[in-house]
């Protein structure tokens, strides 16, 4: 019996300190952060530039935002959560996207993540380290920037099963 209670016990002890470690290790820098953000610009444009202008409007059902109403949201929340969180300036970039080429969404797309990086890159370490309330949520601006990220990346994940649904051929994943 003190036998079993004492492996349960090293057994917790040792997977709660690999958490601890894990926990510490996935830290981020600002650097690797922004490193990330570019990545992020990058693989958004790759999957845009992929999906022929007839797909453009594509949706999944009816309720669903359409493949170039994906990518612009993308865009839009970058924007949207740089101003109204991260101090971003007043001066965004805008797309009308009723208008708008495909090349004009590919433009805003990329200036709306370049306004973003340059956001993040303007804060101080201690606004990063600000707790703000964003969404009824007491969280930092760093975690803020880390949903800029998770955002993109869940819409992105959705634009990709458009260019899937159509037979087009991702890009490939690149991680860093």
């Amino acid at each position: 019996m003190k036998t079993s209670i004492k492996l349960s016990f090293a057994v917790f002890f040792s997977a709660s300190l690999m958490l601890f470690v894990s926990l510490a290790q996935a830290q981020t820098s600002e650097n690797e952060f922004l490193s990330k953000f570019e990545n992020s610009k990058k693989f958004t444009l790759d999957v845009l530039a992929k999906m022929p202008d007839s797909g453009m409007d594509y949706k999944t059902d009816p309720g669903a935002m359409s493949f170039k109403e994906q990518i612009s949201h993308i865009g839009d929340a970058i924007v949207g959560i740089s101003q109204g969180f991260l101090k971003g300036a007043e001066d965004a970039p805008k797309l009308d996207l009723e208008t708008a080429s495909k090349a004009d969404l590919a433009k805003y797309v990329a200036d709306a993540y370049d306004y973003g990086i340059a956001t993040c890159k303007a804060l101080s370490d201690a606004d990063a380290a600000e707790e703000i309330e964003v969404f009824g949520n007491k969280v930092t601006r760093r975690q803020v920037e880390a949903l800029l990220i998770d955002h993109s990346t869940h819409h992105r994940g959705s634009a990709i099963a458009y260019l899937r649904a159509n037979g087009v051929e991702p890009p490939a994943f690149v991680g860093f």
